[in-house]
């Protein structure tokens, strides 16, 4: 048995060779064939899936849309798949599934337990997936937990489709902003024991400094006042690093968010990458000497502006040291896809990066950036801005105690990444249908409460003849549920996560109209209790895989 992937590409082929048939008998004339497309028709009264095929034909051939849907329909043969083809003005081309295809489906579901919908695009090739990556000088905010979500869940779904895939948070622990970081620490340090200590110019001003500053003075204590300052201050510091990034990878893992590995960047350096990437840049005449400065020529390779690399005092940019960790990434560590989650503030950033992989003769394709937009936090419609308890910005592990890492993940997911998205608190804690996380995972937590009930019961349902499903709201939810692979495939393509997470809705709406309108536990008829049982464990099974895919919790009760 097929699963719809399959079904829909057989179809292509099958239209592909109609027209050709037609041409050939000479009742279509010869042109481009452009693009087979399939799409599920809103309406379904027109169909389980439509072409508009005749309608891009229409001007190559000069013909009607209607004309060509007429003479493509007559060539195709017969597709077990489908039990009806129909032309629909202005020149669609729909058809139906045959409803034993369509029942068959939940034999398809229930024989592939450990995860329904995998789809194997990826070919075992090695997919680095980078995400976060913030700077472990300051407490993680909610943009920060948007692309920790974005990137964990399209890991999730990469991984599903046969990549070999790989999870990393990319440590900013170089350069002038740790330096900033250990004296701003060093000040708060100082004056937590009453001296006079004026914080950095630009420095860190949280009050989590403070707070980090009582966590070492209480295992250390006046340590650091008796050292040679420059040490004290970089010693302290190291202390410091490595405290932030602890408290970081504890906020992630409160998000259900963990990485394979957390790659530093001083290893860049240390391990000669950064010298070795910027070698092979001034071979390539991708280098220039201008105002005391280095820098890369991106002009050459299509960008707007050329970029420094190396500034007049002889210290790396941060650019450069991302052209030393793609250089890792691509060539050390020969990664064959690399995709990166940047927040808003790096979308200047892309263009050069793409110049960067020409000039490292590297395909550009090879690499993707994902730019995460701002998110917006509001209770019940009302902009929040202040945390009551920190007097700063709401920080992530705020957001995630007040509404659970489930209502993050979700709401974080439900808006494309490209777009800024409003988080409405107050929703996100309602156990009610208002809510979607909750309405979603309510379906499987109802599921599970009617095979409790069957098996109360004593009802074996393990020979339900799913031929007896002929009810609307029982096909219609078996269609929703056949779709998961295709949603699967579509995030893997287009890197767009928040499909899944439309997708479970969607589902879920489909699932409760059904347990309104259809009883599954039916003393007086067995056999469709029966049927009924094999459709929603093969529903459950659905509900399963969504959740997991999106890193959420699949509850048998709520």
């Amino acid at each position: 048995m097929s699963n719809i992937l399959n079904v829909k590409k057989k179809l292509t082929g099958e239209l592909a060779g109609a027209i050709e048939k037609a041409q050939v008998e000479q009742r279509l004339p010869r042109v481009p064939l452009p693009e087979i497309t399939l799409e599920h028709p809103q309406n379904p009264d027109h169909g389980d899936i439509a072409t508009s095929l005749p309608l891009k034909l229409a001007r190559a051939m000069g013909k009607k849309p209607l004309e060509i849907a007429e003479e493509i329909t007559k060539s195709l043969t017969e597709i077990p798949e489908f039990c009806k083809c129909e032309v629909v003005a202005p020149g669609f081309i729909n058809f139906s599934f045959s409803p034993g295809w369509l029942t068959g489906q939940i034999n398809l579901i229930l024989s592939d337990q450990s995860g329904y919908g995998r789809v194997d695009i990826g070919q075992g090739k090695k997919a680095q997936l980078e995400f976060v990556s913030v700077n472990p000088t300051g407490p993680l905010h909610v943009g920060h937990g948007r692309g920790a979500v974005l990137g964990s869940t399209l890991a999730n779904v990469l991984d599903n489709c046969g990549y070999q895939v790989y999870r990393e948070y990319y440590i900013n622990d170089a350069g002038s902003q740790i330096d900033l970081f250990k004296h701003s620490l060093f000040a708060r340090y100082r004056q937590g024991f009453g001296q006079d200590a004026p914080m950095p110019e630009g420095g860190y001003l949280g009050r989590y400094m403070v707070e980090l500053a009582k966590e070492i003075t209480a295992d250390v204590g006046d340590k650091y006042l008796k050292m040679d300052e420059a040490e004290a201050v970089n010693e302290l510091g190291e202390i410091g690093l490595k405290l932030m990034i602890e408290e970081i990878k504890n906020e992630l893992k409160g998000l259900k968010v963990e990485f394979d590995q957390w790659f530093s960047e001083r290893l860049l350096y240390e391990e000669g990458h950064y010298h070795k990437s910027m070698s092979l840049l001034q071979e390539g005449g991708h280098l220039a000497k201008k105002e005391l400065a280095t820098w890369f020529v991106s002009t050459a390779m299509g960008d707007n502006k050329d970029n420094v690399v190396v500034r007049s005092d002889g210290s790396p940019t941060y650019f450069a040291a991302d052209i030393a960790y793609h250089y890792n990434k691509f060539i050390v560590r020969a990664f064959d896809w690399v995709i990166n989650i940047w927040g808003a503030d790096h979308q200047g950033h892309v263009s050069r990066m793409k110049a960067v992989m020409s000039a490292l003769e590297l395909d550009p394709d090879r690499l993707d950036i994902i730019i995460s937009q701002m998110v917006t936090l509001k209770r019940g419609g009302i902009l929040v801005r202040i945390s009551k308890r920190s007097g700063e910005l709401v920080t992530l592990k705020e957001v995630i105690e007040e509404v659970g890492a489930d209502a993050c993940r979700y709401f974080f997911l439900s808006r494309s990444a490209d777009s800024q998205m409003d988080f409405d608190l107050e929703l996100a804690r309602k156990e009610s249908a208002d809510n979607p996380v909750y309405y979603i995972q309510y379906a499987h937590a109802r599921i599970a409460s009617i095979l409790r009930l069957a098996k109360d019961e004593n009802i074996d349902y393990s020979d339900g003849n799913i031929q007896l499903l002929n009810e609307p709201a029982e096909l219609a939810l078996l269609r929703g549920m056949v779709e998961l692979p295709e949603v699967i495939e579509l995030v893997a393509k287009t890197l767009e996560p928040h499909h899944l997470a439309y997708y479970s809705q969607k589902l879920a709406t489909l699932f409760h109209s059904f347990y309104k309108q259809c009883r599954v536990v039916q003393k007086d008829n067995l056999e469709l209790t029966q049927a009924r049982l094999k459709l929603v464990v093969a529903a459950k099974l659905v509900f399963a895989s969504t959740l997991g895919l999106m890193g959420m919790t699949v509850p048998d009760s709520m």
